[in-house]
């Protein structure tokens, strides 16, 4: 039998687990990208060292996975803890999906294309939490700060690398053999 204790330990674990999982996919694309396409894209003087964004957004996962453990706490019978949990999971969809669109896609355009609705499903999961768990919505305050400014950074170097598609167009006529290195 679980005890009460090992039941919240494990939802706990559960929760960030499922977040920073968010994250290892969203890096698999971010990750090789970076070597090959974002190293060589001109970026904005304010643009952060690139060490400096796997620790924070851990630690942005950790509060994240923390912030819907709160939430699923409160009983997953309660109607607004659905609500709430449902809207989380897709904006750990959207996030997951920047990744893909900006690092994956190689394109800043479809990245600020897609951090728009992520950081809109970001501010409704606050204000869902608010209702349930006040301690919930406020881990999430510096997840909306990060993605507020990665939605600055993100728009400056779509301007600065105007070409909406980015690499895309030029690595499918590589793989297809239709240009050359």
């Amino acid at each position: 039998m679980v005890k009460l204790g090992e039941s919240r330990l494990l939802k706990l674990v559960v929760s960030v687990i499922i977040a920073l999982f968010a994250g290892i996919i969203g890096s698999v694309f971010t990750t090789a990208s970076i070597p090959i396409w974002y190293n060589f894209l001109i970026k904005p003087p304010f643009n952060p060292p690139s060490w400096l964004f796997s620790p924070v957004w851990t630690i942005l996962y950790i509060l994240i996975g923390t912030s819907a453990y709160l939430v699923w706490m409160v009983g997953w019978e309660n109607k607004e803890v659905k609500i709430a949990l449902s809207v989380y999971g897709v904006q750990l969809v959207l996030n997951t999906l920047w990744s893909i669109l900006f690092f994956g896609l190689q394109s800043p355009f479809l990245g600020f294309l897609g951090i728009v609705p992520l950081w809109i499903s970001i501010v409704l999961t606050i204000l869902l939490f608010y209702r349930v768990s006040k301690k919930a919505a406020y881990l999430l305050i510096p997840y909306i700060l990060w993605v507020s400014f990665a939605a600055i950074l993100n728009f400056t170097v779509w301007q600065l690398n105007p070409w909406p598609y980015g690499q895309l167009i030029i690595n499918f006529m590589i793989f297809q053999g239709l240009a050359t290195l």
